[in-house]
């Protein structure tokens, strides 16, 4: 019998190393998996272990054999401590599942809880040790620690409650007293951050529990974005929201609820400051936007006429050839040949909603916006699909300059329009003494066919009806 048990308690240990191999190198892709073969492990562990007459839950009983007294009582202390591990592994899948990855905090404090109490019952049961008296002893060697401990304890119960309340999780944008970064982790001690500059920001628990959290992602469709502009204060208000709102309408990126809106935010001694804010769906292209509404900013103030200098004046009889520095495709020209397209240059006005370019029309002419915002819609088959927006220096009917080709597109105005024309045969006749102007027209085309191209591919399908409610539309 003694030979029995011998190979029983060898087996036990046999299972118990099995298990550390198999959970550091088997290649378990789910946890669930692992987690349920080392609850079958632990099963298949305590059978051999009680058939070897190991009981956790007394002292064994072998005095005729000193060494498998001593392997028995072993056994006994880990049965206790292999039990807290696979409670802790169970407890952890369960809070993995219902709170995700913020449960692992939770899930550290709870398995440190069981393995004191798994070595307290060792100690009670398979030791026979008094642990009354061991827990007096704990008690107040606990109460010492506390106290040269209370910072990292601070923490520590911080993080649960951070982890309780959720003002953050990770893979979020947040900022915590100062401090503005993507959330990596939540450990027990403290919530590490990726800063915008590439670095690691360590922010305690305990500090983040009592200062102001501003999260960037939440709500995760809709993110605000906001620039300021100054402007001189001798400039009339309603002049500049009116260049702001064109603003506003030339990105489409901008969701339209809530509506975007420009405000006049202080006004000092020399210069007033103007705040244009919307809201975007997607947070990696906040910065994106950010330069966008500043770059139209800068385009509708000086296609109105207002300058961001104190001294500055823009004269109106300068806005055709100031126009004519901006457009990408005459940059070639030079100062001369830009002062005789100037003057040829024919300023046509719309209201707000005219066709200015239709789809298959040949114009004869080339269109510069000087004022306004200009939508592009391309046919998807079922209707028309805004492919983009146009604002000041952008030219329209490139097409036709190329080769007579028709437009493919529909140009509407989504605000009044100031737009300069300007004759076929002279931009031909440009693109002959400058090869670089009948490569940037070129370039323009291609851009702004795969422009087309990408929006009809973003256009998301129609959902078609069915069953019930489609059957009683059709009655």
């Amino acid at each position: 019998m003694s030979l029995i048990y011998n190979h029983l308690l060898s087996l036990s240990a046999l299972l118990l190393l099995i298990d550390t191999v198999l959970w550091h190198l088997a290649p378990f892709k789910h946890r669930v998996t692992r987690v349920g073969v080392r609850l079958v492990l632990f099963v298949l562990f305590s059978a051999i272990g009680i058939n070897a007459g190991v009981n956790p839950l007394q002292a064994p009983l072998f005095a005729d054999d000193r060494v498998a007294q001593l392997g028995a009582t072993a056994l006994g202390i880990l049965w206790w401590l292999y039990a807290a591990r696979v409670l802790t592994e169970l407890i952890g899948l369960v809070l993995m599942r219902r709170i995700g990855h913020s449960g692992r905090l939770l899930q550290d404090v709870i398995g440190a809880l069981v393995f004191l109490a798994a070595i307290v019952a060792a100690a009670g049961y398979v030791l026979e040790l008094p642990v009354k008296g061991l827990l007096a002893t704990s008690g107040v060697v606990a109460i010492v620690v506390g106290l040269a401990l209370q910072s990292t304890l601070s923490d520590v119960f911080s993080g649960i409650v951070l982890n309780t309340t959720k003002p953050y999780q990770v893979d979020d944008w947040i900022v915590i007293d100062g401090v503005e970064g993507k959330v990596l982790d939540i450990d027990w001690r403290a919530t590490h951050m990726l800063t915008s500059a590439g670095t690691t920001a360590v922010v305690p628990n305990s500090v983040a529990a009592k200062a102001k959290i501003v999260n960037l992602s939440r709500p995760n469709n809709m993110h605000g974005v906001s620039i300021s502009i100054q402007v001189p204060n001798h400039i009339r208000p309603r002049r500049v929201l009116d260049a702001l709102e064109r603003t506003l309408q030339g990105s489409s990126r901008l969701l339209s609820n809530p509506a975007p809106k420009a405000v006049l935010k202080e006004a000092g001694e020399s210069m007033s400051e103007y705040v244009v804010s919307g809201f975007i769906a997607e947070l990696g292209k906040k910065s994106e936007v950010r330069n966008q509404l500043f770059d139209l900013a800068h385009r509708h103030l000086e296609a109105a006429g207002i300058s961001r200098r104190l001294d500055g004046v823009i004269e109106p009889t300068t806005r055709a050839r100031t126009l004519l520095d901006e457009v990408k495709i005459f940059r070639s020209l030079s100062d001369d040949e830009r002062d005789q397209l100037a003057q040829s240059m024919v300023a046509q006005q719309y209201a707000a909603g005219q066709v200015v370019l239709g789809l298959e029309e040949v114009p004869e002419s080339l269109m510069v916006i000087a004022t306004g915002v200009v939508s592009a819609t391309v046919p998807d088959g079922a209707g028309h699909t805004e492919a983009g927006r146009m604002g000041p220096s952008e030219v329209m009917g490139e097409q036709s300059i190329l080769g007579d080709t028709p437009s493919e597109a529909t140009f509407t105005t989504l605000t009044s329009c100031i737009i300069y024309r300007i004759d076929k045969t002279l931009v031909r006749s440009y693109m002959e003494q400058r090869v670089e102007v009948g490569r940037a027209l070129n370039k323009l085309q291609a851009v702004r066919t795969q422009n087309s191209r990408m929006a009809l591919i973003a256009k998301p399908a129609p959902i078609k009806k069915g069953g019930f409610l489609s059957w009683m539309q059709k009655r």
